[in-house]
């Protein structure tokens, strides 16, 4: 079973910790400042992609199956 990310805008409070550890797959909206998921089919086990879920103070990122 493969993981994927998800985000929940509604919960993001922009901090933009994602978008500065993972900015090939993260970036902040101009208008509101929430998360924007880029590539939704980056591989989870990038180490990068596991920090930015950590360091996101809020838990708008999570993987699922």
């Amino acid at each position: 079973m493969s993981t994927r990310l998800v985000v929940d805008r509604e919960r993001c409070i922009g901090a933009g910790m994602c978008a500065l550890l993972a900015p090939d797959v993260f970036d902040q909206d101009e208008d509101d400042g929430q998360v924007l998921l880029l590539d939704p089919t980056a591989p989870a086990d990038r180490s990068d992609l596991r920090e930015a879920v950590a360091a996101c103070p809020s838990g708008a990122i999570t993987f699922r199956p």
